[in-house]
């Protein structure tokens, strides 16, 4: 199984955002993770399309947007016009989530649906079949640095339970509080796919995190 890596580059240094996009592309890493906030479902403003044009510009691997917006229907489609690969909206914010899925398929794009940690997974038994990823948030969504939250670990047994027989083929990706002292743990839960921040970034070779990080997934896979 391929485990992937998505650094997210909220925590990247914008004052040197090219160096660190080129740190990405020449890294292990498998994809950019975009998390894309309003200060309405989170509270949080991080950047919306003019940041994702510059990234695209220079990014040689696949852009993992996650969406912390309200209303995100209005923008997928502008999300996919700016080099999306993949668009993650949350349950909590979607009225029609099986509408907003369709709707990020039919613009090009894979499609992923977050939950936050009060919301349990077997909420979308329903749509599961329709997803390309599930987004297991292990922090609360809105800020970086927060405590990973162990609940977490049984969301992801149960996803994986939901989608066994059904959507064997689906990403469970997992955001916040991931690093070396947890990655292991995660993939025996189930995960496939982190995202890490501060835990890349905040370290002073990130590419070689990245590169451990790597290892670490690969070598927990249980036999």
């Amino acid at each position: 199984m391929e485990y992937i890596i998505a650094p997210s580059i909220l925590s990247a240094d914008f004052g040197n955002l090219q160096r660190d996009i080129e740190m990405i592309n020449y890294s292990e890493a498998d994809w950019f993770h975009v998390d894309v906030m309003d200060g309405v479902f989170v509270p949080n403003i991080s950047f919306g399309f003019p940041v994702m044009a510059a990234v695209k510009k220079h990014a040689s691997k696949p852009l993992d947007v996650h969406l912390m917006i309200v209303e995100p229907d209005q923008y997928i489609a502008d999300f996919a016009k700016a080099g999306a690969d993949r668009i993650t909206v949350h349950y909590e914010a979607c009225t029609h989530l099986h509408r907003s899925i369709q709707l990020i398929k039919s613009s090009g794009c894979k499609a992923g649906v977050a939950l936050n940690p009060h919301t349990p997974v077997a909420l979308l038994q329903d749509v599961i079949s329709d997803l390309d990823l599930v987004l297991i948030m292990s922090v609360n969504p809105g800020f970086g640095g927060q405590q990973f939250i162990h609940n977490t670990y049984k969301k992801i047994n149960d996803l994986k339970r939901m989608i066994d027989g059904v959507n064997e083929d689906l990403i469970i990706e997992v955001d916040g509080g991931v690093g070396l002292q947890n990655i292991g743990a995660l993939v025996q839960a189930g995960a496939n796919a982190f995202v890490a921040g501060n835990a890349i970034f905040g370290t002073e070779n990130p590419a070689e995190t990245i590169s451990q990080m790597k290892g670490s997934a690969t070598k927990s896979i249980t036999i």
